[in-house]
């Protein structure tokens, strides 16, 4: 799942939270678990259900627990759970985005504001829910889960509505924290499971039971900043994938085969990482941000490479569409690529997104057909790199993350500048996307 910030059903499964992996499997020694928890861990929590609600607006309970209050209305557009609730009280000064992040099937995204948060639906584009915090406390991480009512949230700006360095579980349906996680030093990302609750911190990584708050695992990473981690979906295959203990490394903790792998992805720094689904691949960028590495995650095999370009730039999002045909890659320079995954074991094809100045367009009197591997090695690698299908160009300099939307060969495009765009490729054809709607969710006037 991606997201981008200013500053830097039935019961689940059960995942084996053994950090002790297999020592035939992994490349390096697991670090030792550390002894010291942190601050304090809110105990009480009561347990956690999904509330979800059909178009008829029947109610369903997929994990019960103690009686809890429904909201008092429903939308009669149905699919959401959160009412479209407005603050009376809420300050009217100028709003400031601190975070923007999708959610875990890309079907929304939520906004950590300098007042509160907000959520929103990609399609179609509407705001489905805003909090606005009496005292006007800033929000810098919203972490949704799925639909639920269920959010994690963390401080931001500079009047925090909470300390940086805590988690506060927020039950929408109660109006109120209902956990919180208290680390020593700040908070610097949050992913979530049905079943499981994930913080990053700078150096370390702390896995917790979602219905008890129970620190399950604790995990050293190389400085992570950008607060780097990603998690699968899927209920039978809990794969985590983190930041290794050494620069250009990656670590993926496979819990159902209790197994660990660290693959070294790069020489430079891991400047971005993306999971498919299913757990199955994962997409890296380092920090100079010209290759993107996909590999398969259970050998740590590289299975593709692919350019974005041959200047340096910083790698906001890589994202993998539902079934890992393609993958979206944002950038600095104000352009989205999308390749194609599958597209990639066929690197003869002559890809026709690829820019007419691209090398690929360069290498004159070369037979269509001619394998590869005839001219690998006589002339430089980068003349011979797979480049993207398809683009769509944006104001350069601006932070975006990119995700495939629910239709079909469409990719949602959120900025740090409120910009909301929904655009569509031709997967045969590639080159330039069609731009099909722009918002911006920060000035809802300012659309087409």
């Amino acid at each position: 799942m991606t997201t981008v910030s200013s500053f830097s059903s039935p019961p689940w499964p059960n995942p084996n939270p053994n950090p002790n992996s297999d020592p035939s499997t992994s490349a390096n020694p697991q670090p030792e678990e550390d002894k010291d928890p942190p601050v304090s861990l809110s105990s009480g929590l009561p347990p956690i259900r999904t509330i979800s609600y059909n178009i008829d607006g029947e109610q369903h309970t997929d994990a019960a627990s103690q009686p809890h209050t429904a909201p008092a209305s429903v939308p009669a557009h149905g699919r959401t759970l959160i009412p479209n609730f407005h603050n009376p009280n809420s300050s009217s000064s100028p709003v400031s985005l601190h975070h923007v992040s999708f959610n875990q099937d890309n079907g929304c995204f939520a906004c950590g504001i300098n007042q509160g948060f907000r959520i929103y639906n990609c399609d179609p584009f509407r705001e489905i829910f805003r909090r606005d915090f009496e005292n006007g406390g800033g929000v810098g991480i919203v972490e949704m889960l799925f639909r639920c009512n269920i959010l994690a949230l963390v401080g931001g700006g500079s009047q925090p509505q909470y300390p940086l360095n805590k988690v506060m579980i927020w039950d929408d349906h109660q109006g109120r924290c209902i956990g919180e996680l208290s680390f020593r030093n700040e908070v610097r990302g949050v992913r979530l499971r049905r079943d499981r609750i994930i913080v990053v911190l700078e150096q370390k990584i702390f896995v917790y039971n979602f219905t008890d708050l129970k620190l399950l695992q604790q995990i050293e990473t190389f400085g992570n900043p950008k607060g780097l981690c990603e998690v699968s979906q899927a209920s039978g295959n809990f794969v985590l994938v983190c930041l290794g203990l050494r620069k250009g490394q990656v670590r993926v903790e496979h819990y159902a085969s209790k197994r660990t792998k660290f693959i070294l992805a790069h020489d430079s720094r891991i400047a971005c990482f993306g999971l498919s689904q299913d757990g199955n691949m994962l997409a890296t960028a380092s920090n100079k941000g010209t290759l993107v590495r996909i590999f398969n995650t259970h050998d740590a095999t590289l299975l593709h490479e692919v350019r974005r370009g041959a200047d340096r730039a910083e790698i906001y999002s890589l994202s993998f569409s539902p079934t890992a045909e393609w993958l979206a890659v944002s950038s600095d320079k104000g352009t989205i690529h999308v390749f194609s995954v599958t597209a990639v074991d066929n690197p003869d094809h002559n890809t026709p997104g690829s820019p007419s100045n691209s090398p690929r367009a360069l290498i004159k009197g070369s037979p269509s057909s001619s394998p590869r591997a005839l001219i690998k090695g006589v002339i430089p690698k980068y003349f011979t790199s797979v480049w993207s299908l398809a683009q769509f160009r944006l104001v350069e300099g601006c932070q975006y993350i990119a995700a495939f939307g629910h239709q079909k060969n469409t990719v949602v495009i959120l900025g740090l500048d409120g910009s909301f765009y929904r655009c569509k490729f031709d997967p045969k054809t590639g080159g330039e996307m069609t731009q099909l709607e722009y918002h911006n969710f920060m000035k809802p006037d300012d659309s087409f």
